[in-house]
């Protein structure tokens, strides 16, 4: 089975996304199970920064870490997040611009270490599109609020 790519459209513009997808400090706002963010290193999203957030619910908080693997500014955004406690995923996110001025969201994630990874990727792929569509719509939905300012 290949690694299922979860869709969106917005009529937000792609610049609206990508202003979304930059801001490390609102990943928790977007990203189902982010729960805060510790810090957003300088420079974020260029390859190599990382994002220094929580998951969890309070009082079980666990630190992690998001690192940016590579970037083209505007268009796509390729992540290796750490999950604890289930492992690392990486992340491929890209926006396509429509002829109405919107965007497509696309997103592909899959586990590549941890508890995860040892999981058929069948069964891990349903429940990370599920997650993944919900994660869409909440960055389409910021995209969108930031359009109509």
């Amino acid at each position: 089975m290949r690694t299922i790519s979860v869709e969106h459209t917005t009529p937000a513009s792609p610049e609206a996304v990508w202003s979304v997808l930059a801001d490390g400090w609102a990943y928790p706002s977007w990203v189902v199970g982010a729960s805060r963010m510790r810090a957003v290193e300088a420079g974020f999203p260029s390859p190599g920064t990382k994002l220094h957030h929580s998951v969890g619910n309070w009082p079980l908080l666990l630190d992690d870490e998001t690192a940016v693997r590579d970037c083209e500014p505007g268009k796509s955004l390729r992540l290796e997040a750490k999950t604890r406690p289930f492992g690392t995923a990486i992340v491929a996110i890209r926006l396509i611009a429509t002829p109405d001025g919107g965007t497509v969201i696309s997103m592909e994630e899959d586990a590549v270490s941890g508890p995860l990874a040892h999981t058929p990727k069948p069964a891990r792929q349903v429940g990370i599109a599920a997650r993944n569509r919900e994660t869409l719509r909440r960055l389409a939905l910021l995209a969108e609020r930031a359009d109509q300012a």
